[in-house]
């Protein structure tokens, strides 16, 4: 575990970064098994067709700029990089740096990112090799893991510094704390990236329709559901069945649910939210026929604005 950063630097991250970093991750977790990508399992390097359990770590360079003592991470781009002999592709990450400069100026590199649960021993090696452009290089490390406990964003920031273990001088990582910063585009761009339709073609109606017909079939399950309990419950009274006090408690239990749906309040709240999607519904239906309306004028005028040249007709409208 690492310990807490000592330099007092304040670092601000941007979302665009984590977009990069995650779309490389799955990009390349897709490209070498398209098909166990889902299930986090990839095939081993070097060895075609066998499958590993480690997920695929990714590796770039973060861009920025630091004012005084505040680091603020812009952008990201991908680095090429040797498992092998642990090195980057020097030549490759010169030339992206040249590219960038044209187009961010102001920008430096700041440090690397790559993805994983922590901070490993390997990692030093590229962390040494980067601070011959930057002396005290960030290391931005990407979490692909799921957990659905955990709250905070899984992106980790950290710096090195020089201790002293065992009368050696070492650098180790030490973890610092960030805040994400946004500008309104964005802003706007997340939003967009959170509402992309399906990779499939399906378009939002078909969505509203799956969901739609998912409440549909939960309803028409848990009303069948009551059916064989409301039966049970006639025949234990007519005495066809033996009585049960477990089951009678459970159904109690049950039923002290259902009068909290049958209050005015549940029904005036039911009643705002299925008006207020007629009023969409209707709204939507206007705005078609008002465009496919000035369509038609438009085409309508243009044809006889033709005419017009030619006969000395006047336009529609």
């Amino acid at each position: 575990m690492a310990s807490p950063s000592s330099s007092g630097l304040t670092f601000k991250l941007h979302p665009l970064v984590i977009v990069n970093i995650s779309d490389h991750y799955t990009r390349v977790k897709s490209q070498m098994n398209p098909t166990l990508a889902p299930h986090n399992s990839v095939p081993s390097n070097g060895a075609d067709g066998v499958v590993s359990s480690v997920p695929p770590r990714v590796y770039g360079c973060v861009i920025g700029v630091q004012k005084g003592r505040t680091v603020e991470i812009f952008n990201s781009f991908e680095l090429l990089y040797d498992p092998s002999t642990h090195s980057l592709d020097r030549p490759f990450l010169e030339k992206k740096q040249e590219l960038y400069k044209k187009v961010f100026p102001h920008f430096y590199i700041l440090g690397w990112y790559s993805t994983g649960s922590d901070a490993e021993e390997s990692d030093m090696n590229i962390h040494r090799a980067l601070m011959d452009i930057n002396e005290s290089p960030v290391y931005v490390l990407l979490n692909p893991s799921i957990n659905h406990s955990q709250k905070d964003l899984p992106v980790s920031i950290f710096e090195s510094e020089l201790h002293v273990i065992d009368g050696i001088p070492q650098l180790i990582f030490v973890r610092s704390s960030y805040t994400i910063e946004t500008v309104e585009a964005e802003r706007i761009s997340v939003d967009h990236v959170a509402h992309l339709k399906p990779s499939d073609g399906g378009s939002a109606a078909t969505q509203l329709a799956a969901h739609l017909t998912g409440i549909h079939s939960a309803i028409k399950m848990l009303h069948s559901r009551i059916k064989v309990l409301h039966h049970y419950l006639l025949a234990m009274q007519k005495g066809d069945v033996p009585c049960e006090n477990s089951l009678l408690r459970q159904v109690s239990s049950l039923l002290r649910r259902l009068p909290a749906i049958e209050s005015g309040k549940f029904q005036d709240d039911f009643l705002m939210g299925y008006n207020d999607t007629l009023l969409i519904s209707y709204l939507t239906m206007l705005t078609n026929c008002s465009s496919a309306m000035n369509e038609l004028v438009d085409k309508f005028n243009t044809a006889y604005d033709r005419h017009s040249r030619r006969g000395g007709r006047t336009a529609f409208m």
